[in-house]
């Protein structure tokens, strides 16, 4: 009912049709919106891929704002370990967190496929110091994911939105990772090798929806000039032909390859014979491009919060992943209240006349000129500051400055908008203060600024009073936040 009542603002504006259309919309933009978890739990077998041992992980539906946690069932007081990329202690081969003593290794494939399925929520638990490596890809967290279902919650999905290039390099190996604005999370990878299986390929998935067909299936793949040394590195003790893709591109000696092939309790094959050692083929001819990709979800699910933006990746690796998530990290703490989006050419959800409709304020205290977004508990509004307004002839006449008074008034009155989307026959009622607290003026506002509004709801309204809490931008800066009470009251 929220989102319908959130349409009676337009009844007087709109027809049937477009009333109904804008209803449609509502409904899709607050599903996108809001935070998922599990319908259920589901537990996993296999191998380690590095310590070979049998393990057992189990997924489950976590509450609101909890993110992806790891908990390590078989040691003493079962630690928590946060899946965040200052966690990360290791990236050599694969991502590994750890807090303390506990430690867990081979994540990202899990990670990303609850990162691109959309689930924001997840206690995972294993019983030992790593994931199992299944067939090393994503396929089989994927399906188990659509087995037991996707909830939504109630919590705001806390989208972070790249509003400039963001990039990192490393000038070694020649990886970069680049991300630009977009409207949704995509991605492009590009891997070369000096190899004649694999020596330049590329990945692209513009849309999330389309992980589970066109990525999910990719398996990892190794050289087999890396085997011998990760065997004597004491890794890949549980690595075979069935859980990933094995190129041998360089010939080597019949020995040493049945040594090799011994090591991984598999057939002795002709030492000749150059190309892919699996018996399974290749998914796609770019699988292996398609796997890097589906490692850098992995390793940006450790951001931490969800991205609109599209990566472009070169030369990829666990590495330069963890690096580039730590760097959005940084920024996002820079930014963590982040400006609404406003494009001034677009038509607003509510003009000055249809302001003038709901409110009682007439001029000079109508202090917002148009509404650009309303959801189910926040409204977004604009005000254009100029040099016209009738409080700078006093404040003040050498140095125009807003006062802040009217600032928190402007704000107010785009809160007074929102209630409104509770009551019938909104113009019949008003809002009014009842208290203003943890008030904050960061930057002086003037002539010539657009303030932008964006004002959340704290609580529902009951019983008349609502409370919320407001910030004002100035291009993507914070200039004033404040929080405060109000009273809907029924115009005699």
């Amino acid at each position: 009912m929220a989102s319908l009542k959130a349409c009676q603002l337009w009844r007087c504006s709109f027809g049937l049709t477009k009333r109904l259309l804008y209803i449609d919309l509502i409904y899709i933009y607050i599903d996108m919106l809001r935070q998922k978890t599990l319908g259920g739990s589901f537990s996993l077998f296999g191998k380690g891929l590095h310590t070979g041992l049998n393990l057992t992980v189990t997924f489950n539906p976590a509450p609101e704002n909890h993110g992806y946690k790891i908990q390590r069932i078989d040691l003493e007081g079962e630690p928590i370990i946060e899946a965040i990329a200052e966690n990360v202690i290791d990236t050599s081969r694969g991502t590994v967190v750890a807090k303390g003593e506990a430690r867990c290794s081979t994540i990202e494939h899990a990670m990303a496929a609850l990162y691109a399925m959309g689930i924001d929520n997840c206690l995972i638990q294993v019983n030992g110091p790593e994931f199992p490596i299944l067939d090393g890809s994503s396929i089989l967290y994927v399906e188990n994911i659509q087995r037991v279902g996707i909830v939504e919650q109630n919590a705001p999905k806390d989208f972070y939105v790249i509003k400039k290039k963001i990039e990192f390099r490393d000038e070694a190996t020649g990886s970069s990772i680049i991300i630009l604005p977009d409207e949704q999370f995509s991605i492009t990878a590009m891997i070369s090798f000096e190899s004649q299986f694999i020596n330049s390929q590329f990945a692209t998935l513009d849309h999330m929806e389309d992980f589970a067909n066109e990525i999910a299936s990719a398996r990892t793949f190794v050289f087999v000039r890396e085997i011998e040394p990760l065997l004597k590195a004491g890794l890949i003790k549980g690595g075979d032909l069935d859980n990933a893709i094995v190129i041998y591109e360089t010939q080597i000696s019949q020995e040493n390859l049945d040594k090799l092939a011994d090591n991984l309790n598999v057939e002795h094959r002709d030492a000749t014979k150059l190309g892919y050692l699996n018996s399974r083929p290749l998914v796609w001819r770019n699988e292996p491009a398609r796997h890097k990709l589906l490692d850098i979800i992995g390793d940006m699910a450790l951001i931490g919060r969800p991205i609109k933006g599209r990566i472009i990746a070169t030369r990829p690796g666990h590495t330069i992943n963890n690096k580039f998530a730590r760097q959005m990290r940084r920024e996002i703490r820079k930014h963590e209240i982040q400006a609404p989006n406003y494009d001034p050419c677009e038509e607003p959800l509510m003009d000055v006349n249809r302001i003038r409709e709901l409110l009682p304020h007439r001029y000079p205290m109508q202090l917002v000129d148009k509404v650009i977004e309303v959801g189910s508990n926040y409204i977004v509004a604009v005000k254009n500051v100029t040099g016209n307004e009738e409080f700078f002839q006093g404040h003040f006449p050498g140095e125009p400055v807003m006062p802040g008074v009217l600032q928190i008034e402007a704000m107010a009155q785009a809160g007074g908008l929102l209630v409104l989307n509770s009551v019938e026959e909104p113009e019949r009622w008003s809002t009014y203060f009842l208290r203003i607290d943890n008030v904050k003026f960061r930057k002086k506002v003037v002539p010539g600024d657009t303030l932008l509004f964006k004002v959340e709801l704290l609580a529902p309204i009951r019983h008349g009073i609502s409370s919320m809490h407001g910030f004002a931008f100035v291009g993507e800066t914070i200039v004033m936040e404040a929080t405060f009470t109000a009273q809907i009251v029924k115009n005699k």
